[in-house]
């Protein structure tokens, strides 16, 4: 099977120039050993069944054995042989060298090391793929160049919005990419599973209640991209199945390990009165895909229901342009107050530039969406001509992310762009 370049492949790269060693975080299924093993010129795998005894009995006796090999050297599944960890800290420590080492593992397993891999191991955080890399969108229209403040002319979607039915409950896992649409979301399906009845209890021994799982997850998924507050959470588990609020956040906070939940933080630049912005969390999953398979949804299920499907849709777009951005090591945010002024998206970039962003299924909702945006932008120049007050810098980027449509620039400057024509 040919390899599909992922976007964090130049990240992964300018890693490994800087550190001794990077670690390959991320979901399981996303792609983590396959990346690296484009890298790697030699391969420890723990979980090789003809090489696990002799490995296991290797560190038992003299662990600096197993980094002899040609570099970079992977380890994957290192989690299974903690101890290298340390083993290979050391060898940084020793030789100074960079891109010596890379570690992989799936992340249902949580490890602690007696000494951080600080200023030796840096982390890069991998995600399923996004609709460039799988190859649906164009890609005609850059981000980075958007940022930019190039023109981005005018164009057309290559598909409508239904096709997004099927692509979401595909999802961005590799192993789903060559199957047949109606097919490709049994991968998500099992993956769900795996979590409920098998990944969790890695954790945390103790939380072995898959029936918890399912209905924290499933109820993730009916709150998909809303503020619904943890006490909500709660009750739509607690009201099937006796759990206590601290058992509750330990399950909670397994499937932050795992990275099935990745909650989208709030944007709070202070440009109305105090306690005007919102601060809780948006509830998100680390990929549509999981939220429609928690809901036992099917893709034809949304040509009956679009509203559940624009929420769905708005995870699609916060995947994607979490992978869009890491290169240029971008964060997500949203803005809303309580006067229901809203940002479905902040983009931030190290920089200090930053985009306001809002997502809508069709063109017909774009002036809507453009409106929003423009609101905030004066709330913040209304903001900084007021004295005594600290100067925040203006949206460098608005935009309109559509699913179907043209993709061009307003006159306001807001820029609309269907998710399937947009990349990196």
């Amino acid at each position: 099977m040919n390899y599909r370049k992922r976007l964090s492949d130049k990240l992964l790269e300018k890693k490994l120039r800087a550190f001794g060693g990077v670690l390959i975080a991320g979901v399981k299924g996303c792609g983590k050993t396959t990346s690296a093993k484009q890298y790697a010129k030699s391969v420890v795998a723990f979980q090789d069944p003809d090489m696990r005894e002799h490995y296991f009995e290797t560190i038992a006796n003299k662990s600096s054995l197993l980094l002899k090999g040609e570099k970079p050297r992977l380890f994957d599944e290192w989690q299974d042989a903690p101890s290298i960890w340390l083993t290979i800290r050391n060898d940084i420590d020793q030789t100074g060298g960079k891109g010596l080492y890379l570690l992989t593992g799936s992340s249902s397993a949580s490890v602690d090391t007696p000494h951080t891999g600080t200023m030796r191991i840096d982390t890069l955080v991998m995600r399923p793929m996004s609709l460039f890399e799988s190859g649906e969108s164009t890609g005609e229209v850059s981000l980075y160049d958007l940022f930019q403040g190039k023109d981005i002319g005018f164009g057309l979607a290559p598909f409508s919005v239904d096709k997004l039915f099927g692509l979401c409950a595909r999802g961005g896992w590799p192993s789903s990419l060559d199957l047949e649409i109606e097919d490709a979301d049994m991968v998500a399906s099992h993956l769900f599973d795996q979590t409920c009845k098998v990944d969790v209890a890695h954790i945390d021994k103790n939380l072995k209640n898959s029936e918890v799982i399912k209905k924290i997850l499933h109820s993730y998924a009916r709150n998909i991209c809303t503020n619904a507050d943890t006490d909500t959470i709660y009750r739509d588990v607690s009201s099937a199945i006796s759990i206590s609020m601290p058992t509750f956040k330990r399950y909670v906070n397994a499937l932050k390990k795992l990275y099935i939940i990745e909650d989208i933080p709030a944007w709070k630049p202070g440009i109305r009165s105090k306690g005007a912005s919102r601060a809780k969390e948006k509830r998100n999953l680390v990929d549509p895909s999981l939220a429609i398979a928690a809901l036992g949804l099917s893709p034809d299920y949304f040509y009956e229901d679009l509203k559940t499907f624009g929420f769905i849709f708005e995870s699609l777009c916060i995947r994607d342009l979490r992978v869009y951005s890491q290169a240029f090591d971008g964060s997500i945010s949203y803005y809303r107050d309580r006067y229901g002024l809203e940002a479905d998206a902040v983009l931030h970039l190290r920089d200090g530039r930053y985009a306001l962003i809002e997502f809508k299924l069709g063109p017909n909702r774009v002036e809507e969406g453009a409106k929003h945006l423009n609101e905030i932008e004066s709330l913040i120049k209304k903001h900084n001509e007021e004295k005594n007050k600290a100067l925040i810098p203006l949206p460098s980027l608005k935009m309109v992310i559509t699913g179907e449509g043209n993709y061009y620039k307003r006159d306001d400057g807001v820029a609309v762009v269907p998710i399937s024509c947009l990349r990196d």
